[in-house]
């Protein structure tokens, strides 16, 4: 019935609705609780729920039922978002207009125009862009969709419905096109990997507060990797090796036990996000070394690299190809390789966010739909499809890293780890737009699992600046404030601990890698 919500609780051990996983259905005007036990539910989208079906047919017959009255000079559009059908004109001089929820007024979208254009990072929109657009469409009830590319670093997604073709578009020329866009209106959402500058969002504050979750979405997750010949013996470096070696400070391979001779750098261009980012978190202020081949294309540098005895570069995770990927770490702390759960934690030192920009609002409603498809189960699939790191929670067995205080070894002996870590707004106590999702993401994944929630364990760090006993302090605050937000979700966790400034995972010099090292990680006891 219209009203009524979906959910699950997760009182599992204490609640036998809980404990066989039952869709939970409140009827409309009723509190959001378990009919057993009295618990909070948890929210459950449409698709979980299995209500998406229904939803459609609804609004089918009622877009059905519009255009018998409107008569012929409407066309049904099957294609305007996930479960929505829509009404568009069929004279070319009219625009389309997309059918929204009841009470809500849409501008009309011009026929003329892409349904959405998105612009920006090479790392999105070389094939998750396009990959997403694709499953939008079909998810939309679109036939006969197909995506090409008419020129390098651009792609079209088209569809029919019902006999009206649509199209999307994709342009991926470096995050820093993503704002400009933004800016002169020639895109609807920007695709970027690297957040947002200040100068940007200043630029750009007329569309609203670009670091705010209504403007800034995190789409997945990407790790740089530092890469070199197959046949080189280097194993792990160090950040400030890294640093030292594309700027040309180190430049002879034996310098750091691998092959001796000259060292060729590898490098993106300057518009490039995963440039910018490699930047922030390895160079700083330091230029990279002026001899440097550079490259529009991930997957053109990490063939040259691979085919270069003597190469070093850096590329996203999904691009490494044929290369290999060496383990880094900041100084003193323990290096890592790349993979889906290292970056998945933002543990791997050179792990980074992949975002979607928009403006707060938007006459488009394919946008606000577009975006949380992406962020749905089926959009995380297709993240994690083109070989990036989806926002997805899996629980693994973690290794303990080397200098770790005996209480917290004692701790997760024989326990898994969730891949998630709760981060906060730099200078704030609040959650910061990742976590914001991934409260319900963790709430999700122990109503759909077998995982207790009371055995759930919740450890808080703090970086290394000030005393050791505010840094104690701030770490089991930080820790307490997730327990907190998980309670109103109906899950109250085992153990609540800080350990300080403990196990750093980023360089405490850096003020990205002071905000990566405040952090709530999340275990399950066994």
């Amino acid at each position: 019935m219209f009203g009524d919500r979906s959910g699950k609780c997760v009182n599992i051990g204490n609640c036998s609705l809980a404990d066989k996983r039952e869709v939970i259905v409140a009827k409309a005007g009723r509190d959001f609780v378990c009919s057993e036990c009295g618990k909070s539910l948890i929210a459950l989208t449409p698709a979980t729920a299995g209500s998406s079906s229904r939803r459609n047919a609804i609004l089918g017959i009622g877009a059905v039922a519009l255009f018998g009255l409107i008569g012929g000079g409407v066309a049904l559009r099957s294609c305007s978002g996930p479960g929505d059908n829509s009404a568009e004109t069929t004279s070319p001089a009219r625009s389309t207009t997309v059918a929204s929820a009841p009470g809500v007024s849409v501008p009309p979208v011009p026929s003329s125009e892409p349904l959405l254009r998105l612009g920006g990072s090479n790392t999105i929109g070389a094939k998750l862009g396009p990959a997403l657009l694709v499953a939008y469409f079909k998810e939309s009830g679109c036939s006969d969709v197909k995506s090409a590319a008419p020129a390098a670093d651009e792609s079209v997604v088209s569809c029919s419905a019902n006999g009206k073709n649509l199209s999307a578009t994709v342009s991926a020329h470096g995050s820093s096109t993503a704002f400009r866009g933004l800016d002169d209106k020639t895109l609807d959402i920007g695709m970027a990997s690297r957040r947002v500058t200040r100068a940007e969002a200043e630029k750009l504050k007329a569309l609203g507060d670009m670091t705010s979750p209504a403007n800034e979405h995190v789409l997945g997750l990407d790790g740089i990797a530092v890469i070199v010949h197959p046949g080189n013996r280097a194993a792990k470096l160090t950040v400030d090796q890294v640093a030292a070696i594309f700027s040309g400070v180190i430049n002879d391979g034996k310098q750091l036990g691998g092959n001796a001779g000259k060292i060729h750098v590898y490098a993106r261009d300057d518009r490039s996000g995963t440039f910018d980012t490699f930047k922030a978190l390895v160079l700083d202020k330091t230029p990279l070394i002026t001899d440097a081949k550079r490259f529009e294309d991930s997957a053109a540098l990490s063939a040259a690299v691979a085919n270069d005895p003597d190469g070093i570069g850096f590329v996203g995770l999904s691009t490494i190809g044929s290369a290999k990927a060496v383990a880094v770490g900041p100084t003193g702390a323990t290096s890592l390789l790349p993979n889906r759960f290292t970056v998945a934690t933002e543990d791997y030192a050179l792990s980074r966010r992949l975002f979607f920009y928009t403006a707060q609002s938007s006459s488009k409603p394919d946008v606000a739909r577009f975006i949380e498809f992406a962020n749905s189960a089926k959009g995380q699939a297709v993240v994690e499809q083109t070989g990036l790191v989806p926002l997805t929670i899996r629980q693994e067995r973690s290794a303990v890293p080397t200098g770790a205080p005996s209480a917290y070894n004692g701790l997760v002996a024989n326990a898994l780890r969730l891949s998630v870590n709760f981060r906060f707004r730099t200078g704030s106590s609040e959650f910061d737009n990742r976590s914001l999702k991934d409260l319900d993401r963790v709430t999700e994944f122990l109503a759909s699992s077998s995982v207790n929630p009371d055995r759930l364990m919740l450890f808080g760090f703090a970086d290394s600046r000030g005393a050791a006993t505010l840094n104690q302090t701030l770490s089991e605050n930080r820790a307490k404030t997730v327990a907190a937000a998980l309670a109103q979700r109906g899950v109250e966790p085992k153990t609540v601990r800080g350990f300080g400034s403990a196990i750093p995972v980023a360089d405490n010099a850096t003020a990205e890698g002071q905000d990566k090292n405040r952090r709530v990680e999340v275990w399950v006891a066994r």
